[in-house]
């Protein structure tokens, strides 16, 4: 969940990085989704929660990519790849 908007993650990878958690993961974005996605991803300031590992905290992007760039048009779909650096 990024800021108790939850996410459908795939290929998650969670790893200690210099004292900081890393957290690493692929997603699906539709047309329908894009708008609110990428606001969402525009404030850069997420508090991260993982409910099955008991693990929350605040961070921002390191990476990000997305293998589609136009998913205005409708019925598109497109990867999202997000690693998340702790604060």
């Amino acid at each position: 969940m990024l800021n108790n908007d939850e996410l459908i993650a795939r290929d998650v990878k969670l790893k200690d990085q210099n004292e900081k958690t890393e957290l690493s993961f692929y997603f699906k974005v539709t047309s329908e989704t894009y708008h609110d996605i990428t606001v969402l991803l525009y404030e850069n300031d997420f508090r991260v929660q993982i409910p099955e590992k008991n693990i929350t905290f605040s961070a921002t992007i390191g990476q990000y990519a997305t293998s589609i760039n136009n998913l205005y048009e409708e019925g598109k779909e497109g990867d999202f790849f997000l690693l998340l650096v702790e604060k």
